[in-house]
């Protein structure tokens, strides 16, 4: 499966240190699902470099429509970490579309 990691990024106005603490929590979680068998896919390490390229501050231009749109190409997602307003509508969609949403590693089946 491909299965997309959700967890907060930036929710409550994280600064530059507690952004990369959270993200360094979700590129381990991915590390675990990619040991499990499956395909790992974090929106935040899709957005970044793109965030990155743009002239100026594109931060919400990019981040969460590109984010969304990941929601559509996964199989499941893991939501991990605390309130974030951003994972939850991540969450939404594959709920909405009957997709399985883990809340831990061991919820995940391995890859036969």
């Amino acid at each position: 499966m491909w299965i997309m990691i959700a967890a907060p990024y930036s929710s409550g106005g994280a600064d530059a240190a507690v952004r990369a603490a959270r993200l360094a929590e979700m590129n381990r979680a991915a590390l675990a699902v990619f040991r499990l068998g499956h395909v790992p896919l974090i929106g935040v390490n899709m957005a970044l470099p793109v965030i990155a390229a743009a002239e100026g501050d594109a931060f919400e231009e990019v981040m969460m429509p590109l984010s969304l749109a990941l929601t559509e190409r996964c199989d499941a997602i893991l939501r991990i970490g605390g309130p974030s307003a951003g994972a939850d509508a991540e969450v939404a969609r594959f709920r909405a579309a009957g997709r399985p949403v883990f809340h831990a590693i061991e919820e995940i089946p391995p890859c036969p």
